[in-house]
């Protein structure tokens, strides 16, 4: 048997595993759209071949070395880089050994499964990685990765990409994308506006962050309003550069609707450094009613991700930086978090809001009866911790009854590990279809509905929401 099991993911009763097999074989093949992500818009401006087996797998990915540091491997012998340059391993064939050798930590996990797919499909591998295939891989994925073909826009094509979306901060230059676009290549790679650095008062740098902004748009940042319209500007620059999207990522799901005056009080005290934690989280929701304004003249869809405590390691933080796998759900208020911004705007239906959780116990208390009421609001897909069959079942089993499909945007992979993209869309699909199979044959759902739907959540939904 290979690496893949051909009905992985589908129901075990034989009715409706076929049932699923044949809806999933109408949306195999259908093009990915990735409309929120992480990949590096570099890699496709410069199409440059990826450097070795453990920079493409193991370095980059918190998924992975999160699962191996729990059992007490250094972050340093996985080769991640330290803040203050010190010592990391930068042999890779001696990471990936090491990878290899504890490859079985990944049984049952959704990382094993999107890393199955990789060496199965991508690079044609057909042993399980472990110590005894370690060099063998190694050498294999290292020549695969010597050949045009396996570089960045090949790979692009060969995975049916139709837009790929890229996360940049507000003060990002877009260099890559400008290049992108400037080399003709026919790929779509596309950006977000993340103003998380110049709209959280609690961001390291903020105060002189947004005098940058001032000076990237030629606004007075100083001001409250020359603020709002440096933010209006930075977004019709990205737009420039295909953004369809912007991308906040709160400790918080909270709004506020202030009274303009009182608005620019805290933004006065936020960029004196003056703000208590209350008035930070305060002015992060007062920011996101703006810019679901801002939204409603620019089109935008605007993407809230809450409820990660980030960087829950200090000793981590301090010595390797952000994004380096403690990042932890927290319990999320949504309810009366987004009544300012609903209240405010959440009635026009010419705006996308498109919230995230990490809290699975307000599924069916809470996001799926507001976005089962509120023209503007619609959920994200199962998102980071719960991007796994699991959850993305529980995720439907707790929606679709109060807010349907059609108020869910389809799937995103939101991801920095390129080649997992194929098997992230490639799970979500199968488990889509597993579920369409199971209301058919319990009677809730028509068969040709369920092959409807399931092009819709694999393609469809996506492009509508994000307006792709």
């Amino acid at each position: 048997m290979g690496l893949l099991d051909p009905d992985r993911l589908f129901p075990i009763d034989e009715s409706s595993r076929g049932l699923a097999r044949a809806l999933y074989k109408t949306v195999e093949a259908l093009p990915i759209v990735s409309p929120h992500g992480h990949t590096d818009p570099r890699w496709f401006a410069e199409n440059a071949a990826f450097p070795d087996p453990a920079q493409l797998f193991v370095t980059p990915d918190h998924y992975v070395f999160r699962m191996l540091h729990s059992q007490g491997i250094p972050l340093e012998a996985m080769g991640v880089p330290r803040v203050d340059g010190g010592w990391t391993e930068t042999d890779p064939r001696k990471i990936w050994r090491l990878f290899a050798e504890n490859f079985h930590l990944l049984r049952g996990t959704p990382s094993r499964m999107w890393l199955d797919h990789a060496f199965s499909e991508v690079f044609g591998l057909t042993e399980r990685l472990s110590a005894a295939t370690a060099d063998a891989s190694y050498d294999h994925i290292a020549d695969c990765l010597t050949r045009p073909d396996f570089r960045p826009r090949a790979l692009f094509e060969r995975f049916n990409i139709e837009v790929i979306a890229t996360t940049e901060s507000a003060l990002d230059d877009l260099r890559w994308h400008r290049m992108i676009r400037d080399s003709g290549w026919s790929g779509r790679v596309v950006t977000a506006y993340r103003p998380d650095a110049v709209v959280d008062p609690e961001f390291a740098g903020f105060a002189e962050n947004v005098a940058a902004l001032g000076e990237l748009t030629g606004e007075d940042t100083a001001t409250w309003n020359g603020y709002l319209a440096a933010h209006r500007a930075r977004r019709a620059y990205f737009k420039e550069f295909g953004a369809t999207s912007t991308d906040h990522g709160h400790a918080t799901a909270r709004t506020e609707d202030l009274p303009q005056a009182e608005a620019a009080a805290l933004f006065a005290k936020a960029l004196a450094g003056a703000c208590t934690a209350e008035e930070a989280d305060a002015f992060r929701g007062q920011m996101l009613t703006e810019m679901a304004r801002m939204s409603l003249d620019d089109g935008l869809a605007l993407q809230i991700h809450p409820g990660s405590y980030r960087n829950h390691s200090q000793p981590v933080l301090e010595k390797f930086g952000r994004d380096k796998g403690y990042d932890i759900p927290t319990r999320t208020d949504y309810v009366r978090a987004l009544r300012p911004l609903l209240n405010a705007v959440g009635a026009d239906p010419r705006l996308s809001v498109i919230v995230f959780t990490l809290d699975e116990s307000v599924y069916a208390r809470e996001l799926a009866p507001l976005a089962g009421v509120y023209p503007a609001l619609k959920l994200g897909p199962a998102w980071w911790f719960f991007d796994s069959p699991e959850g993305m079942r529980r995720f439907r089993e707790a929606t679709t009854e109060t807010a349907g499909f059609y108020n869910t945007v389809g799937f995103n992979d939101d991801t920095r590990a390129f080649c997992s993209i194929p098997a992230r869309h490639d799970v979500a699909r199968r488990v889509d279809c597993a579920y369409l199979s199971t209301l058919v044959r319990t009677g809730r759902l028509d068969e040709d509905e369920a092959f409807e739907v399931a092009h819709d959540l694999a393609y469809r939904l996506a492009k509508q929401a994000y307006r792709l």
